[in-house]
């Protein structure tokens, strides 16, 4: 019996201490005794407040797993009406209910005579957290709220409805995309331009959908007493280790540093090629003229592989994706009506998280599921941690995870990739996505933050700032002769933008990480590997910086450090 094939002990639901076992949210009624009761509770030691935060964190991990399944199964068929409701019924008349009750219960925690008895070592990071949203809570800001939830769901139902036709066969945009990978220069040119062309039919719905999204959340800052969305989002995402400058600089080092070496990659793309001009359907197809890589041809079978790369890695990782297997945790497969992108879902009270992704059969997807892989084993590594606070780091210490186990995972490939020469094919156009990874959040980021920095743009200025941004970055070889039409509306794919503002330049930063963590796992393979788990199972209970050197690396953005590490790459991929 393969390893993949092992019995797997499903993990069983903590047993429940302060809600009954057979407790079920149907309305907020069922809900709100629970919140009455922590809110009135006597606290007269640290010991009964030590109990009180425990019990609080049962109902919101409760909470937050019902929302969560909801929330899956909705991105797991957007066209499912009754299934919509229900997510939508618990955004916009449960989560309004529990903001109130949120911000007094924080107040009773931080009021308690008893809190300076905690353990500061324990509960430093999480009660600087409760002390953030204490400072920026606002009570008009909780209907604000509920209609931005409400406005964001209209993205995934605008992108999840999009498909394009080719030879005659109807398919996701997500599955055009393969096509930009064919040798055939028409076929990409074909597909590519369907893509563009699908997009900007619903460009004008999105641009004014957006234009809504900007007007709440511009009015949820000034609510809140701050200049800007931007100013706003930093508080509320706990980013006490930078700042906006912080991000402006790492920008320009990216631009200095990381876009040179992109632009002579693309370069020799085009000679390679035998090309006059580098178009954009020209970036993704493999410049030796070999067919594109396909590792494997169906979801079950990318899920086969992976599990067995994990567990090639370490018994630990692989026991996590077998685990989900067991439990039907994964929906991998892109078909219409699906919402685009992907995600792991942690859900806290189970504490086995759910994957959801979009596969069709190219190398992005093996990548992407080595990605979510990471943070489904991030999940599984915080599960026993006191409280769901500290199950749930920021984002910088989140995508760690996930983009080191992209990189880490390298060495066992040839499960993928049996031929050597796909091997080698495979792994260099992995390490030039993730060098291309920089540029693009950059370009992101840096939009996001002129977007809320001038909130009363046309959608005209935004379009031209955007291609501002967009063409300092970005392939700086491609010609866009022909198609200037397009490039406007570019940012309209990102669905961070529209669903998730901010988090997004965690993504440089972390790949950053990825990158120290990587080179020490090829120096040291076994201390490298355990430097990243103990660092993951320490959620967010210590700093991002804290961390990162627990895993044995530095948080430094610095133009010389990105550079070492970029060195690093470049001298990998000399070695395949």
């Amino acid at each position: 019996m393969s390893k993949t094939e092992a019995m797997i002990q499903v993990p069983e639901r903590k047993k429940r201490v302060y809600l009954s076992e057979d407790f079920k949210i149907d309305t907020w009624e069922t809900i709100q005794p629970y919140f009455e009761e922590l809110k009135s509770r006597a606290i007269n030691s640290v010991e009964e407040l030590e109990k009180w935060m425990k019990d609080r964190s049962e109902l919101e991990s409760v909470l937050s797993e019902d929302l969560g399944w909801r929330y899956i199964r909705m991105t797991c068929d957007t066209q499912n009406e009754d299934i919509t409701k229900a997510f939508q019924y618990f955004v916009s008349e449960i989560e309004p209910q529990i903001a109130p009750y949120d911000h007094e219960l924080n107040l009773k925690l931080m009021h308690s005579p008893y809190v300076a008895g905690l353990d500061k070592d324990k509960y430093r990071i999480y009660l600087r957290g409760v002390e953030r949203a204490l400072e920026i809570f606002r009570e008009e800001n909780i209907p604000l709220n509920t209609e931005i939830s409400t406005k964001q769901q209209q993205y995934a139902a605008i992108t999840g409805a999009m498909t394009v036709t080719l030879d005659g066969e109807e398919m996701t945009l997500q599955r055009a995309a393969d096509r930009l990978k064919r040798n055939e220069r028409a076929v990409r040119e074909e597909a590519w331009r369907a893509i563009q062309e699908r997009r900007t039919q619903d460009r004008q719905k999105l641009d004014d959908l957006f234009d809504e999204l900007l007007k709440l959340r511009t009015q949820l800052a000034k609510n809140a007493d701050f200049d800007n969305y931007r100013d706003y989002m930093f508080a509320a995402m706990g980013r006490f280790d930078y700042t906006p400058q912080g991000c402006f600089d790492f920008h320009k080092s990216i631009e200095e540093t990381i876009v040179p070496v992109l632009t002579g990659i693309d370069r020799e793309r085009k000679e390679k090629l035998g090309i006059a001009d580098l178009r954009p359907w020209d970036l993704d197809v493999d410049p030796s003229g070999k067919a594109p890589l396909e590792p494997f041809t169906s979801g079950e079978e990318l899920l086969e592989k992976t599990i067995q790369v994990f567990y090639n890695l370490d018994t630990y990782l692989g026991d996590c994706l077998a685990t989900m297997r067991e439990m039907g945790h994964l929906d991998l497969e892109s078909r219409k009506g699906k919402a685009p992108g992907g995600y792991n879902y942690p859900l806290d009270e189970i504490g086995v998280p759910f994957i959801f992704m979009n596969a069709t059969s190219s190398l992005r997807d093996v990548i992407t599921m080595l990605h979510e892989g990471g943070h489904a084993v991030h999940s599984f590594l915080t599960r026993d941690l006191t409280l769901g606070a500290f199950k749930h780091p920021p984002s910088e210490v989140a995508e760690l995870a996930s983009m080191s186990m992209e990189l880490i995972s390298m060495d066992y490939w040839d499960t993928f990739f049996t031929d050597e020469d796909e091997l080698r094919r495979a792994k260099r156009t992995h390490l030039e996505s993730v060098l291309e990874t920089f540029p693009w959040v950059a370009t992101v980021d840096k939009f996001q933050h002129w977007l809320y920095e001038n909130s009363t743009h046309t959608q005209e200025e935004r379009h031209q700032e955007w291609l501002n941004i967009f063409e300092r970055f970005n392939h700086l070889e491609v010609n866009w002769s022909g198609l200037e039409k397009y490039k406007p509306f570019i940012w309209q794919k990102q669905l961070h933008i529209y669903e998730v503002p901010f988090y997004y330049v965690e993504y440089a930063m972390a790949q950053l990480g990825a990158i120290a963590v990587w080179k020490n796992y090829k120096e040291n393979p076994t201390e490298g590997l355990a430097a990243y788990k103990r660092a993951l199972s320490l959620g967010y209970t210590v700093s991002i910086g804290e961390v990162y050197e627990a895993a044995g690396i530095k948080f430094d953005f610095s133009t010389e450090y990105i550079k070492s590490l970029v060195d690093f790459v470049k001298g990998e991929m000399a070695n395949i």
